[in-house]
């Protein structure tokens, strides 16, 4: 019996059901329905991709499956923003995860369909970013989008970084464009340049006339809040076959995803505040506030070479909270860090850095503070320690030993901007001021006892006076 070509046999097949398609076509030619018509075009273009040199292939059913259509999807998309020159990156954490080196080192165990194993994620999104500063805003992009059969959901938003104390409404920009072609979805995440050098996206929010069904909303990797990232450093590489760009740190920007979420300062309860209690203008307190930006760069520098995470406690979360900006009475900065990120080279680090120790209180089991000097400023830096449903900071007098112990309800840390400075803030900002200040935190007390005044400080024993060479160290 002779071999049967299957070359020719799927030539035949594709030239039958094309010449079916044009029946069709024919058929329905006094209808007008131009979507019919777009929709049988595209069905040809999908039998006819299946000739083209690439890894796409048909299933053993002889059908497209999910997988070629999403491809072919992804393909089409990319072709059309390296038209426009829309500088994408991958960022899509499904695919992400499947290029990470702990992923890649378990491939072979990886039950995937081998003609798409990185963009064939198993979800009906694949996410994709844009460095908006790199793209000139071209409606010729979404044009040519459309007579590709793409469907557009474009979501706008206030750009914060021209919102101020003085000014509280901002133009418009792009913060996320959705992109729907044969059931699946394409995001596009505009990130922007803040002035704390670091990139923003912005929430994605649902206006009342927008179709709520446009996309699983709930599936979207980005959008949920607004978010903010170091600038990545970008490589070009092919994945299925498909030129696309993504972080050479995949890992790291997969661990920055998870922890991106971003808090807006709240400029108009800011200005309301300024208006009641205007702020210090005095020489003394503008010199304050520039030396306290300097100390919380070199603070923020200092803590990133050692890899520990701080965030801003006490009356510099307070300020930035309350009025965008540090409280010029208070003659101190204060950052918390978690005692399991202590490192035993930390104070040698900070005196590396310029900085002279004023004090050391506790221990790494108990109470630890820290205490720097630098143009007479004071940066106090709380460890914090975890308890069950609550999280604490201690602290220390050091003429008398007593201890006591700062309360608050368990939180969690998200970015925010101070004096130009990408810092973490926890995000239930205002449960966290409310234990530190109470219900009345609104309003300024000049006139603080640290062992009194907070809402909830609590006594907390007395240290052993044979201990207090060592847990209690004053320079």
């Amino acid at each position: 019996m002779p071999r049967v070509n299957r070359t020719a046999v799927l030539l035949l097949l594709i030239v039958s059901s094309s010449v079916f398609l044009l029946f069709q076509l024919y058929y329905y030619r006094n209808t007008s329905a131009r979507y019919t018509v777009d929709v049988l075009l595209d069905l040809i273009s999908q039998h006819a991709f299946l000739l083209q040199p690439g890894p796409h292939l048909l299933s053993r059913t002889g059908h497209l499956t999910a997988n070629d259509i999403q491809w072919q999807t992804v393909k089409k998309f990319l072709a059309l923003a390296q038209r426009f020159r829309l500088p994408l990156f991958l960022t899509d954490t499904a695919a992400l995860t499947l290029l990470s080196q702990d992923a890649l080192r378990q491939r072979d165990r990886l039950v995937r369909e081998p003609h798409c194993s990185f963009l064939c994620t198993g979800r009906p999104i694949t996410s994709f970013a844009v460095h908006a500063n790199l793209w000139k805003y071209d409606p010729g992009f979404l044009l040519a989008a459309e007579q590709k059969g793409f469907e557009l959901l474009e979501l706008r938003g206030v750009d914060p970084r021209l919102a101020s104390l003085d000014t509280l409404s901002g133009e418009e920009i792009p913060l996320h464009f959705l992109f729907r072609n044969h059931g699946y979805t394409i995001q596009v995440v505009f990130l922007y340049e803040r002035s704390g050098n670091y990139l923003w996206h912005g929430p994605l929010r649902l206006k009342a006339d927008m179709d709520h069904s446009f996309a699983p909303f709930k599936l979207l990797d980005y959008g949920r809040h607004a978010g903010a990232y170091d600038r990545p450093e970008l490589v070009l590489t092919v994945l299925d076959g498909l030129d696309v760009r993504i972080p050479r740190n995949v890992s790291r920007f997969l661990s920055e995803q998870q922890h991106a979420r971003f808090l807006e300062c709240r400029y108009r309860d800011a200005r309301n505040f300024l208006q009641l209690y205007p702020d210090d203008s005095s020489p003394d307190a503008v010199d304050f506030r520039r030396n306290v930006k300097s100390l919380l760069h070199l603070a923020a520098r200092v803590l990133a070479h050692l890899d520990i995470p701080f965030w801003l406690s006490s009356g510099t979360c307070l300020g930035w909270f309350r009025q965008c900006s540090v409280i010029s009475y208070s003659r101190d900065v204060d950052i918390g860090i978690f005692i399991v990120e202590f490192r035993s080279d930390i104070v040698a680090a900070f005196r590396d850095a310029g900085l002279s120790l004023k004090h050391k209180f506790g221990k790494v089991e108990d109470s630890l503070e820290l205490s720097f000097l630098s143009d007479n400023v004071k940066l106090d830096i709380f460890f914090f320690y975890e308890d069950g449903d609550i999280m604490w900071n201690g602290g220390t007098q050091a003429k008398s030993g007593r201890k006591f112990k700062y309360i608050f309800p368990r939180f969690s840390l998200c970015w925010a901007e101070l004096l130009e400075l990408k810092v973490r803030v926890p995000c239930e900002t205002l449960d966290y001021v409310t234990a530190n200040y109470g219900a009345t935190w609104g309003v300024p007390v000049r006139s603080w006892d640290w062992k009194l005044s907070p809402s909830n400080v609590q006594e907390n024993g007395v240290w052993p006076p044979a201990e207090w060479a060592e847990l209690i160290q004053v320079f």
